[in-house]
């Protein structure tokens, strides 16, 4: 259940940060903050920001195997990535009607894919690998 929470909270702090990051952009388009100062847009996404960290925070806590959860550092931030591109890409081809998908998107995209199987394949070769080396220490220094 760690592991859900974990990855829903990812998914609401993702969409925080893509506005908070490439909103201001989008609202500069329609006309709504196009007078303001620089030092406003940032304070802008500033606050938009801490509403991302009120989620992202937790889910690091939550999901860390440190605490309990499921996932190493390294898998949470690849599950970030993953879950970043495609609030992204959502987010611009719904708001940025000009931005359009090519191959290479959908090569990185696959590539991406290939990078979480990796991390969590690997991962778990690497506990069965380094448990059975344990298991083989123990008997040495048993007997």
């Amino acid at each position: 259940m760690k592991g859900l929470y974990t990855i829903l909270l990812l998914i609401v702090s993702n969409v925080f940060m893509t506005f908070a990051w490439y909103g201001h952009l989008k609202l500069q388009d329609m006309k709504v903050i196009t007078n303001w100062p620089l030092y406003a847009i940032i304070l802008f996404s500033w606050s938009i920001a801490l509403a991302e960290y009120f989620c992202l925070v937790p889910a690091n806590r939550i999901g860390f195997i440190g605490n309990g959860g499921p996932f190493s550092l390294i898998q949470l931030k690849i599950i970030q990535e993953v879950i970043t591109l495609i609030i992204f890409t959502v987010f611009t081809t719904v708001l940025f009607k000009g931005e359009s998908l090519h191959w290479n998107h959908f090569a990185a995209f696959i590539c991406l894919v290939l990078a979480v199987y990796f991390v969590f394949y690997l991962k778990s070769a690497s506990n069965l690998n380094g448990n059975l080396n344990c298991s083989k220490e123990l008997e040495h220094y048993a007997s």
